[in-house]
């Protein structure tokens, strides 16, 4: 337990952690790295590059000094990136290594105003939240290996097939290389991947949400070949030309806590995806095909054109299964003649398919994410009725500037 008076000391950074925080914490992984280059194995360099790292840290510290008396507050979030701790495989022995060097950035942008009673008290503080985190995630790996065919860390996996879907996604079967079937998963998690990339000093890791509803037999993951903007995507370009049928890839287990509630048939289930994010929505669309195929179930999917949007006949034959299942595409180019609506997913267009009944799955680029998201919450929907996933650290989505913490 924390003493009050360390309680009180942490407090009454927050308001300097709100403005230094990405400061301290862009300092913090200089230092990391610089002392433990090993760690560059685990973590995603081109979020490092972009910065996306550093400001979902900093969110992390400036929320955890706002809150260090109510921790509970925190959980949901603490799960959430403990999850990622956990398909990455972070150890234990890896948060003392941390708290060392982020005590050493807030003194080194803090200067003479980290005092010695401020940087004990963050000391004692960042103990308590890394056993949090620490236990936490033992609870997750232990789950993990008691699954059927579950395991801990990474496993080998061997490329079974590989899919060409559209001009920029390109799905990947995995099998088990050891001939055995894979632990099954909630519909919307995700895998991570382990590749050792020509001319790269370190492995690299990427998450990639699991595209099929769970079988016994294969993982399959659908990439997009991230060629657009810089930095490039190393990993999702050494996929699309490197790796082909028969080669090895290490894999963990299924994480995540975005994922369908699949008992829930009574209400409406709307999955609202835009670019790659129609992933973990296939594998919801798929489980509910196959499991309950009498829950109403609207499928909106938004896509720059034709060319780009992946699994097309697959979700109109999925939708086809469904009692009540209602599709709309909808695509930037407003030259496309096979879609719904053209432009963009507004509050028109949700509201053609969304009442305060509906469970609303949301998953796509951060653009995408905060528009759908700012439409459903100006239509009154519930914020348990929100659902909504990244692909990599967490940017802030929550309401009126509330607080929120990422990974």
């Amino acid at each position: 337990m924390l003493s009050q008076k360390s309680i009180d000391i942490v407090k009454s950074t927050a308001p300097v952690l709100e403005v230094k925080g990405v400061e301290i914490t862009t300092c913090f992984y200089q230092m990391l790295f610089s002392n433990h280059p090993e760690l560059l194995n685990i973590f995603n360099h081109a979020n490092q590059k972009q910065g996306r790292q550093q400001t979902a840290l900093a969110n992390t510290v400036y929320a955890a000094a706002q809150h260090i008396d109510q921790l509970e507050v925190l959980l949901p979030a603490v799960k959430q990136i403990a999850h990622k701790h956990r398909s990455l495989g972070i150890k234990p022995e890896h948060y003392p290594i941390v708290g060392k060097y982020l005590l050493k950035a807030i003194k080194e942008v803090l200067g003479d105003a980290a005092t010695d009673d401020i940087l004990k008290a963050w000391e004692e503080a960042y103990g308590v939240i890394a056993q949090v985190f620490i236990d936490i995630e033992e609870e997750m790996y232990k789950e993990t290996e008691s699954k059927q065919a579950g395991y801990r860390g990474f496993k080998e996996f061997f490329v079974a097939k590989k899919v060409e879907e559209s001009d920029v996604i390109t799905s990947f079967y995995l099998k088990p290389k050891d001939g055995g079937s894979v632990p099954t998963y909630q519909p919307g998690q995700y895998i991570t991947v382990r590749l050792r990339v020509d001319e790269e000093e370190y492995v690299l890791n990427r998450q990639y949400s699991l595209s099929s509803a769970p079988t016994k037999e294969y993982f399959r993951i659908s990439v997009k070949r991230e060629a657009e903007n810089e930095p490039k995507g190393k990993v999702s370009n050494y996929l699309h030309d490197h790796i082909n049928e028969g080669d090895s890839i290490d894999v963990s287990a299924p994480s995540g806590d975005f994922y369908l509630d699949i008992d829930e048939t009574n209400k409406k289930a709307a999955l609202i995806s835009g670019g790659v994010g129609i992933t973990p929505m296939l594998s919801m669309l798929d489980t509910i095909a196959q499991k309950t195929p009498e829950r109403k179930t609207a499928f909106i999917h938004a896509a720059r054109n034709a060319k780009v949007h992946a699994f097309k006949e697959d979700v109109k034959e999925l939708v086809a299964k469904l009692d009540a299942g209602e599709l709309c595409f909808v695509y930037e180019d407003k030259n496309e003649t096979d879609a719904h609506f053209t432009g963009y997913v507004n509050k028109e267009v949700l509201a053609k398919y969304v009442d305060d009944n509906t469970d609303c799955y949301v998953c796509g680029p951060v653009p995408f994410m905060k528009a759908v998201v700012s439409a459903l919450r100006e239509m009154g929907m519930k914020e348990e009725n929100i659902h909504f996933e990244f692909f990599g650290p967490a940017m802030d989505m929550a309401p009126e500037q509330k607080e929120t913490v990422n990974q």
